[in-house]
């Protein structure tokens, strides 16, 4: 295990994020609740939550959740970092649980403790983060052939979903929506990053601000978290193949708890009226239903 100072501060600093952000999520939940009650609901085009203090201490917990993800990424690699932020699933689906009173199914539970698993066996054997002089240094990496053409495809990717599938599938598409942010996500993390090592090096008395590239990186993450928020809301040169395999198994442990929590997100609370009525109808009249009968 890598037991650096900066790992142990990085650590702290994403479950932080992580308990903020999970947090947010329901009050942000209860918020909307209300205000549809007082107003049209937000699915509806409404903006009476606009009014509602839950909503707004909702946004605050998930800014404050979202600063300290950013301060995480100055300490730490992004690959202890990024993995972490599952984590704010397992708050958010326990105190839905207790504050919403949507059921928590033991697959559900199972979930959590697949994402707690996956993350400990990333923070285990995160690797210890190559240290960085300058903000020019991170450039070069930057342009390096191998990312340049990532980030050109991730951008066409992006460019294509937004002005050809979003119109015509998004609406009924979740998947859409997640993948434009899960694109924008990728060059988000790699940005915050730099821009995070600039502010710690600039505290450290050697101010990064005085270069192009480090402003290149701001504008960068300003645009692609304005894209991220209107569609919601490797460093392995120096391990062992054995480092690398756990990492893997981390993060396919991670995926495996979160499509769990998911896929049984409604298992336990009771069907819908009109579902209740569809059934007792078919069990009355066990012949299929269409327009000719």
């Amino acid at each position: 295990m890598v037991a650096s100072i900066d790992n142990v501060r990085g650590l702290t600093l994403a479950m932080s994020s992580s308990a903020f952000i999970g947090s947010s999520f329901v009050i942000k939940k209860v918020g909307l609740k209300k205000a549809g009650d007082n107003g049209v609901r937000a699915a509806s085009g409404g903006f009476s939550y606009l009014y509602e203090p839950l909503w707004w201490l909702g946004m605050i917990t998930m800014i404050l959740g979202e600063v300290a993800n950013f301060a995480a990424y100055a300490f730490a690699p992004a690959v202890l970092v990024t993995p972490l932020g599952a984590l704010s699933i397992i708050f958010s689906a326990v105190l839905a649980h207790f504050i919403l009173k949507e059921n928590l199914h033991m697959f559900g539970v199972v979930g959590c403790i697949l994402c707690v698993v996956g993350s400990v066996g990333i923070v285990l054997h995160a690797p210890k983060e190559r240290k960085i002089d300058s903000m020019k240094e991170i450039w070069h990496l930057a342009t390096q052939p191998g990312f340049i053409v990532y980030s050109c495809v991730a951008v066409a990717c992006v460019l294509f979903l937004i002005f050809r599938v979003v119109e015509r599938s998004g609406h009924r598409l979740m998947l859409v929506y997640i993948a434009i942010c899960s694109l924008m996500g990728s060059l988000t993390v790699i940005s915050v990053k730099a821009v995070a090592i600039a502010l710690k090096l600039s505290f450290n008395g050697s101010n990064q601000f005085i270069y192009v590239q480090t402003w290149f990186f701001i504008v960068v993450v300003t645009i692609c978290c304005l894209v991220q928020l209107n569609y919601l809301n490797k460093d392995w040169a120096s391990q062992t193949a054995t480092q690398i395999a756990t990492q893997l198994c981390g993060f396919v442990t991670i995926v495996a708890g979160t499509f769990l929590l998911h896929k049984t997100r409604d298992m336990g609370n009771p069907p819908p009226p009109d579902q209740v009525c569809l059934e007792e109808a078919r069990e009355r009249d066990p012949r299929p239903m269409n327009s000719s009968s």
